[in-house]
């Protein structure tokens, strides 16, 4: 057994490249002004980094949720959240669309299932789905990136 890495394998990429962290810190802020709750936001993100076991964006996800306000009641639950009685109509559909879109090589067919989407597209409008699906995305990505670079949890940038 290998024990947990103490040091990253490099610096993140997306402060290696000059301009990176430029366009990445833009789609944060678009996000953000997309008229949905932070804590909502902080819940996909939290939950893509669940699924995809990034320490470093589940570590920073927790922080990130707490800072809005989130209890550690339904913070310690976002993992089982479809038992779990903590959360709204809304946060569901929100974290079910975030299931799905992250989960993509794990279905056959629709990578999105029409009722995953219908019951999101019922909760929110355009806006405010561009705001979840860039967050889905963006936390993908940095799962992705952190993972790769074997980014330890609790690692300031």
């Amino acid at each position: 057994m290998n024990a947990a890495p103490t040091t990253p394998r490099m610096k993140n990429p997306a402060l290696v490249l000059p301009d990176a962290m430029k366009g990445i810190q833009n789609i944060y802020k678009a996000m953000y002004q997309g008229g949905v709750s932070p804590q909502i936001l902080e819940l996909v993100h939290l939950r893509a980094s669940q699924i995809n076991g990034c320490s470093a964006c589940v570590f920073a996800g927790v922080a990130g949720a707490k800072k809005h306000g989130e209890t550690d009641e339904r913070l310690h639950a976002v993992a089982a959240w479809h038992e779990a009685p903590f959360f709204t109509d809304e946060e569901r559909a929100a974290l079910a669309l975030t299931e799905a879109a992250t989960r993509i090589a794990d279905r056959s067919g629709k990578a999105v299932p029409d009722d995953v989407w219908n019951n999101a597209a019922d909760h929110f409008n355009e806006q405010q789905l561009s705001a979840i699906i860039l967050m889905i995305g963006l936390t993908n990505f940095f799962n992705r990136i952190n993972t790769t670079i074997e980014e330890p949890a609790g690692t300031a940038w």
